[in-house]
């Protein structure tokens, strides 16, 4: 292997590490892309989970710009050269893909393209993606010692030695893109049995005292003309059919408090889901807890669903490279705060939108313990949500 600038085991072992540090399908697939570019001193680099259709689930590109790729349109179709990559599952390295009789051409606002090199990425027998790579740089610096002359257009071809490397990537790049398929199928299953579980839980519990509650106003309704003592009896069966009804609601939603609250408390809860979202995220998640003592439960699980809200938010929408929770000590009380470098937004535009970023669920979180939250947030600066708790 040549001892180029992004060569050797450093660098193979690097992108191998990044791969494996992602849970969720989309990110484990923009960081292979990432890395391989990186790796392979490529101009472009992409990557296309194929459907069933003749199109791709997926696709993801680096070395284009969010504007230019915009430009381009529509996700390409399997045909021409990704085709014989997806459906022959062998390797394509080629001088320059627009001589190739396969080549079909590109959009007027695709980059134009010449050396490329494509592999499947197998699961087994099956392709589950296509990688690829265009447009080799020249080392600079004399690296390796003999480089290979440069084209007119400043690229320089891809080497025997570069398939290799692919491939090896390729093949680590199956493994974490299963991992991660199959972490976020189990995610989802593990929701959807929690959605049935609740719901068998609030229709047991619940719904037969709903059902009596109704039938006894129809009952009330009736009676108020012809026997209104008897009446007001059936509304008093009302009232107290519907506070049991709610009783049972709020026993079936305190049964939701998440167990670790009670096994390990709010510090460490908070630590370890921290945790698993900075391995699972490309942004940098991280948490501090100065002096932080117990609170009584309420607060402790508004303190945890704010956080969890707020970092979604986060991670899913404001496109930050870092985001910090600390939470610690404020008399008897506690502060929550959650800081983030990402895109920001307009706060009292936001406010106006109603439930957009769940701002509305966190106020009310925050209200019911007897809380304050703060947004702060400008566009292009970050955001920064705070919420503050007494003690008991």
């Amino acid at each position: 292997m040549s001892q180029g600038p992004r060569s050797g085991l450093a660098a193979v072992s690097s992108a191998l590490l990044a791969m494996s540090r992602h849970l969720e399908v989309r990110d484990v697939l923009k960081t292979i892309v990432a890395s391989a570019r990186e790796l392979l001193d490529a101009q472009y680099a992409a990557l296309g989970v194929p459907d069933d259709h003749g199109g791709f689930a997926q696709f993801v590109v680096d070395g284009v710009s969010d504007a230019q790729w915009k430009a381009i349109g529509p996700l390409p179709r399997q045909h021409g050269i990704l085709a014989a990559m997806l459906h022959e599952a062998k390797a394509e390295r080629l001088a320059d893909v627009r001589k190739d009789p396969r080549f079909e051409g590109w959009p007027s606002a695709h980059p134009d393209m010449s050396d490329f090199l494509g592999l499947p990425i197998r699961d087994d027998d099956e392709v589950i993606g296509a990688l690829f790579l265009a447009n080799k740089l020249c080392p600079v610096g004399g690296h390796p010692p003999h480089p290979p002359s440069p084209k007119r257009d400043g690229s320089c071809g891809f080497t025997e030695e570069d398939e290799e490397l692919l491939s090896i990537l390729a093949q680590h790049a199956a493994i974490a893109l299963t991992n991660a398929r199959l972490y976020e199928r189990s995610r989802e299953l593990t929701i959807a049995e929690e959605r049935s579980r609740l719901a068998h839980e609030l229709h047991d519990a619940v719904a037969q005292k709903l059902f009596s509650l109704r039938l006894t106003a129809q009952a009330a309704a009736t009676l108020v003309d012809r026997d209104p003592s008897r009446a007001k009896g059936e509304l008093q069966q009302v009232a107290a059919l519907a506070a049991e009804a709610a009783d049972e609601l709020r026993a079936a939603v305190v049964e939701l408090r998440p167990a670790a609250l009670d096994e390990d408390g709010l510090i460490a809860t908070l630590r370890t889901q921290i945790q698993v979202l900075d391995r699972a995220h490309t942004a940098r998640v991280t948490f501090t807890g100065r002096g932080f003592r117990a609170v009584p439960a309420a607060q402790e699980e508004a303190l945890l669903r704010v956080a969890q809200e707020a970092l979604h938010n986060a991670l899913r929408h404001s496109g930050a490279e870092h985001v910090a929770v600390t939470l610690q000590r404020s008399g008897r009380g506690a502060v929550l705060r959650i800081t983030d470098d990402g895109t920001g937004f307009e706060p009292q535009s936001i406010r106006r939108a109603g439930r957009h970023l769940g701002l509305v669920s966190m106020r009310d979180r925050t209200n019911g313990v007897g809380g304050k939250l703060t947004v702060q947030s400008a566009p292009g600066k970050g955001t920064t949500i705070e919420m503050e708790v007494p003690g008991g």
